[in-house]
Formats: structure tokens, sequence, C-alpha cells
């Protein structure tokens, strides 16, 4: 066999090699890319209930509670008078310590703050 065959051989296994870490790197690539299309279109967030202090949180709350604790219509009429103050209160704390924190930073500071609570819901 001569040197130049064998050269020849090594070569082409050695583009069979690199073609498979290639393709290998484009199927890594293209999950990262549907991953952070997901992130960013927030599909993750579809499977999580919505937060308590929402509309829909406080109705399944609600719900929730008269079914577990089996409540009277007297009871659940008490109950949602309980949890609507108690939401009116978790509202008024959440804007008071917003506010107090606002009044800690300065502008730049604020600002990316108010990003952060973005990016938190």
């Amino acid at each position: 066999m001569s040197s130049v065959s064998l050269l020849d051989r090594r070569l082409s296994a050695g583009k069979g090699w690199l073609l498979c870490a290639a393709v290998l790197v484009l199927i890594f690539l293209s999950g990262a890319v549907v991953g952070a299309l997901a992130m960013d279109l927030r599909v993750h967030g579809r499977q999580r209930p919505p937060a308590f202090d929402t509309p829909q949180g406080k109705a399944l709350y609600f719900e929730r509670m008269q079914k577990e604790l089996n409540l009277t219509p007297a009871q659940a009429e008490q109950m949602q008078s309980v949890l609507n103050d108690f939401w009116q209160y978790y509202r008024t704390v959440l804007s008071d310590s917003k506010l107090r924190v606002e009044q800690l930073l300065n502008e730049e500071q604020r600002r990316k703050f108010e990003l952060m609570l973005q990016q938190s819901h």
C-alpha cells in the first residue's frame, strides 16, 4: 500500500470525526437557542400557578380554602373578607417598601431596581 493512499484514509477518517463533532455542536447550539426562546417567551411560566395576589391567584386560593376546609356559606363569606383584608395589607406593605427602597437609591440604581422587579414577574 502506498503512503499516499494511507494518508488519504487518515484524512478521510479525520474528516468523519470533524463532521461528527460539527453535528454535535450544531445540535447543542440548537437546543440552547430553543431553550433561550422558550425562556424569553415565558413558556416556562405557564406551568406555574398565578401569583396569589393576582385576581386569578386569589380565586384559586379561595377555592382551595373552601374545598379543603369544607367551609359553610357563612364561613366562606367571612373568609373572603379576611383574605381581601390580607391582600390589601400585602399590597400596601409592598408599595410602602418599594417607596422606601427607591428613596435609598440614586437614579441609575432606581432604573435597575425597576428592571429587576419587572423581570421577577
